[in-house]
């Protein structure tokens, strides 16, 4: 993906705020504690923080959470959801806060958005000695035959392999580094998995689905047809054909020592 492509697919959420706060899933509580294990103090900035997915599972683990989203559609949803959390308009490679001001930045379901030549340098800059770097995904656990089978149907636009195990921790392992010859600001990463799971429909599972940035920058009649396409493999799957089931889900965790 070149940086328009990227930079595209990173702004189309805006429009779907509502439906982003409502679908998508939180992380895992024990992936969270996992990043967080290392942290030297409290304070932890939730950077593209979106709708407050992940600031809300931090405040329940008594972090001191200060959250950042370049989107104010995205940005007001979380403040609704979360008014006693500080949380500020800006961006990974401009990040509104001091130097050594956080003990951690955690990231979930949005490093791939990072331009890491100029947010690596801000990322380390915020963060106290000792601090870490966290990206978490939600992934869809492909082990489960019939999750398989929903992916292939999907295609990699709406369920690509950095929403599944295998693929993630390939396309993640080095996403910490900037595509540039800069220094590495950053030290070896760790990569793991915790098992998650979502309360959907088939009906509400589309819903959430229709939240990707692949699906949400499709021409109109793509996205119809890719949905449709979705709906009828749902409706034909006796997993997920029989009213509220649990999505099976990881979360994928990549963490990263400042230097």
């Amino acid at each position: 993906m070149d940086q328009d492509e990227r930079l595209l697919h990173a702004s189309s959420f805006g429009a779907v705020a509502v439906a982003y706060a409502e679908h998508r899933p939180d992380y895992a509580q024990a992936a969270v504690r996992w990043a967080l294990e290392p942290v030297p103090g409290p304070r932890v900035l939730d950077l593209g923080a979106g709708t407050g997915k992940l600031t809300t599972t931090l405040v329940a683990l008594g972090a001191e959470v200060i959250a950042v989203e370049p989107d104010p559609d995205m940005l007001t949803e979380l403040r609704r959801s979360l008014p006693a959390v500080r949380a500020l308009p800006g961006r990974a490679e401009a990040i509104p806060l001091p130097d050594a001001s956080v003990d951690a930045v955690l990231a979930g379901n949005a490093m791939h958005w990072f331009d890491m030549a100029v947010a690596g340098p801000e990322i380390a800059r915020v963060l106290a000695p000792g601090g870490v770097l966290v990206g978490l995904w939600n992934l869809m656990d492909d082990q489960v035959e019939w999750v398989a089978r929903l992916a292939r149907v999907s295609g990699n636009a709406a369920i690509g392999p950095r929403d599944t195990p295998a693929g993630w921790r390939a396309a993640t392992a080095d996403m910490h580094l900037p595509k540039t010859v800069a220094a590495a600001r950053f030290g070896s990463p760790e990569q793991t998995e915790f098992p998650h799971g979502q309360p959907r429909t088939a009906d509400s599972l589309v819903a959430t689905i229709a939240t990707r940035a692949g699906v949400l920058v499709m021409p109109g009649q793509e996205q119809e047809a890719t949905l449709g396409r979705i709906r009828a493999f749902l409706a034909s799957e006796p997993e997920a054909a029989r009213g509220e089931f649990t999505l099976p889900m990881l979360t994928g965790v990549l963490r990263i020592r400042r230097l």
